[in-house]
Order: C-alpha cells, then sequence, then structure tokens
C-alpha cells in the first residue's frame, strides 16, 4: 500500500513539472501583447527584475529531470527507508526507563542498586524529576518512568511492603505494559520471600493523558532537514558553476542587474521550490506514515522559508566563489556531511556524548531540525523556539556577508 501511494505522488509532482514545462514553452512562441504602461522606475524597476530572474528560476527547476529527482523524489525516497525502518518498533530485548526514588528506606535503595546493575533495564541517570521524564517520554527517548513512592519499602506487619508505578505513553503501550509485567514477575520472586499467600509487593500501570512522539515523529524533522540541504546547497552549487562555464553569469554582469538582485531572486525561487518538495513530503508521511502535526500550519510555513533562505546562503557562497564543479563539490562535501551526520538529520543527537551535543547546537542546521521538530510535532510557536531563531539569525548574517563578498560571476 505504501509503494502504491508513493506512485501516485510521483505521478502528481511530474504531471505538475510537465504542466509548467509546457506553460513555459507556450509563452515562448506565443507572442505577447504588451499594453500600453508606463516605463518602470527607481525601486518597482529593480523588484520587478527580481520578479523576473524568481520566475525564470523557477520554471528552469519544474523543466530540468534532474533537479525535479533531487529536489523532490530523492528526499521522498528518504523518507520511504527511514519511515519504514521507525516503523520497525521495539526489539523487547531491554527496556530503557527512568527511576524515580520518592522513598528513604533501605529497601528501596537496595531494589534502586539491582534495577540499575539488570541488564534488563538501561536507567537514565539524567532523570530526577517527573517532569523530566515526562518530557523524555513524550520524545519517545524512553520507554517507561518507574516511581517508587515514599512509603516503598517501609515495614508492615513485619515485613517491607508496597507498590511501584510504572508511567508510560499512549503510544507507547506495548513497551509499558511488557515493563509492568516483568516487573510484576521480578515482586513475585521479592514476595516469596516474606509470604507464601499474600503477595505484599505488586506494580500498577498508569498511563499518562499526554501523547508522546512515535519514533518517525522524531525523524521526519531531520528528513525535512535532508530535504532543506538539498534545496538550499546542492542546487547553487551545481547551476552556479555551469551558468558561469556557460558564460551566462558573464553575460548577466553587463547587464544593470546587481548581486543582491540575483541572490534576492534565487532566494524566492529555492523558497518556492523547496515549499513544494516539503508539501509533498509532508502528504507522504500524512498519509503513509500517519505523522502527527499539532502546530500551526503558518508557523511551520514561515519557519521552513526562513531555514530555507537561511541554508541557501550557503550554497549562494560556495557556488558563488566556485570557478566550476572541480572547486564547488569538494567544498560543498566538507560544509554539507557534518552539518548531515551531526545536526540530527540522520541520527538523533541526544544519542551524542554531551560534549559533542554542546557544540553541535551552534552548527546551522541544529536549529532547523531542533525547531520544526518542536513546531510540527510538539505543538510549540514561534515564541517558544526564541533560541533556535536566534542562532539561525546569526547564521544568516555571517553567511550572507560572506556570500556578498566571495560571489564572482566569471
Amino acid at each position: 500500500m505504501k509503494w502504491v501511494w508513493t506512485a501516485i505522488i510521483v505521478v502528481v509532482v511530474l504531471r505538475i513539472g510537465m504542466r509548467l514545462r509546457n506553460r513555459s514553452a507556450s509563452d515562448k512562441t506565443t507572442p505577447v501583447r504588451v499594453k500600453n504602461r508606463k516605463p518602470l522606475t527607481g525601486w518597482r524597476r529593480k523588484l520587478f527584475t527580481v520578479y523576473i530572474f524568481a520566475k525564470l528560476n523557477t520554471r528552469r527547476f519544474f523543466r530540468d529531470r534532474l533537479a525535479l529527482f533531487f529536489g523532490i523524489l530523492f528526499p521522498l525516497i528518504f523518507l520511504f527507508v527511514f519511515g519504514s525502518i521507525s516503523k520497525g518498533g521495539n526489539n523487547g530485548v531491554s527496556f530503557h526507563v527512568a527511576l524515580i526514588n520518592n522513598s528513604h528506606s533501605s529497601f528501596s535503595q537496595q531494589f534502586i542498586k539491582e534495577t540499575e546493575s539488570s541488564k534488563l533495564f538501561k536507567v537514565d541517570d539524567t532523570i530526577t524529576t517527573m517532569a523530566q521524564a515526562k518530557d523524555k517520554m513524550n520524545k519517545s527517548q524512553i520507554d517507561g518512568t518507574i516511581v517508587l513512592p515514599a512509603d516503598f519499602g517501609q515495614p508492615k506487619d513485619g515485613h517491607p511492603q508496597g507498590q511501584a508505578q510504572v508511567y508510560y505513553s499512549p503510544n507507547n503501550d506495548q513497551a509499558g505494559m511488557a515493563l509492568v509485567s516483568v516487573l510484576q514477575q521480578e515482586f513475585k520472586s521479592l514476595n516469596s520471600k516474606f509470604v507464601n499467600v499474600h503477595e505484599p509487593f505488586s506494580v500498577a500501570g498508569v498511563q499518562t493523558k499526554q501523547k508522546s512522539l512515535t519514533a518517525f515523529d522524531y525523524t521526519f524533522s531531520g528528513l525535512l532537514g535532508f530535504s532543506i540541504l538539498g534545496a538550499g546547497i546542492f542546487g547553487p552549487i551545481n547551476v552556479f558553476p555551469e551558468l558561469k562555464k556557460q558564460g551566462i553569469l558573464r553575460r548577466f554582469h553587463t547587464t544593470p542587474i546587481r548581486v543582491w538582485q540575483y541572490f534576492l531572486s534565487t532566494m524566492i525561487s529555492q523558497a518556492i521550490t523547496g515549499l513544494v518538495a516539503i508539501a509533498v513530503m509532508f502528504v507522504a508521511a500524512m498519509t503513509v506514515f500517519h505523522l502527527h502535526v499539532v502546530g500551526n500550519y503558518l508557523e511551520i510555513a514561515i519557519f521552513l522559508v526562513f531555514s530555507i533562505v537561511m541554508i541557501l546562503g550557503i550554497g549562494l557562497a560556495v557556488g558563488g566563489w566556485a570557478r566550476n564543479e572541480r572547486q564547488a563539490a569538494p567544498l560543498g562535501n566538507i560544509i554539507v556531511f557534518p552539518m548531515m551526520f551531526l545536526s540530527g538529520v540522520f541520527f538523533p543527537r541526544f544519542l551524542m556524548p554531551e560534549w559533542l551535543q554542546g557544540i553541535t547546537n551552534y552548527l546551522p542546521m541544529s536549529p532547523v531540525v531542533d525547531g520544526a521538530r518542536q513546531l510540527i510535532t510538539e505543538g510549540k510557536s514561534l515564541a517558544d523556539i526564541g533560541s533556535q531563531l536566534l542562532i539561525m539569525a546569526v547564521w544568516m548574517v555571517i553567511i550572507y556577508i560572506i556570500a556578498f563578498r566571495v560571489f564572482r560571476w566569471e
């Protein structure tokens, strides 16, 4: 069924591209009737030039089959590959849990030591409060939370007693119930040491009311980052050296067009084509993999456009500086691959060592991936991701200063 939906989406994208291509061809052959209008002057003339170049760049993208493949279909292939992997689920060999002890009894301390040394449980020592535990359960970073209440392990009727609680999210029902079952078996062996009939220790499963992110929900923001990297960097890196080789940029330089006009038109066209590619990914993710979008679509679109424009500056700098493909390709790979593997595009950054996470926080791509995840699947607003927007704004200023300084027309 997934491949049927993939085929449908591919056909729709190709049909749109062919329509735009045919429309562009008809525009070339059909004579245009120009009405009497006043000549444009000043800023209106400059912005009209930006509009014309943005229109041409957008049409060129939809006429280029190779650009369509790498801009839309290639990220879509990654979406289905990683989406299928994310649906694999938990293997059940071990449980990644948080352990919160509210009891001061010696028995609870002994229970914690035995749980931490068990191969069946992987206890996250960084979680000390229920709020932290719920946050990680909502992000599917842990399977559940074991809470020992204040009276756990206190002596009663001549032996210690208590009831542990296991918290888990609705999207992780199987792992949560399995964890409850495992603890029940653990407590049975403990109960047999104290009584033969009555079981003083038991475990109760408590489902939190908040839905957590599925593995695919968490992966999707990284795949969006991959699509933005392709639209923002690989496009200019591949196009600019070819335009220089053909002498097209040199001819542009002989016209009144300025660098900022050419950059602005490229920003507009890349934002349009990038949003088309991302929209296709959203449709596929929501239709096939049941992506849970809880954020505001307008804020998501604004953030994604800002992300594309920011990353595009890197492509403009590299493509504008390079004289040919031999210079552009290696430099582009040096910049792209560290961001691809250290910014959470393919692998979650919380799996990295803490010192590496601190460094990768300030890579240009990290706030894009983190911000997209928080807006799309965590329901936050633009005001809530101010730190990510600030980092992106600083990078945008730095990147475009470099891009304007190193750009050359030939």
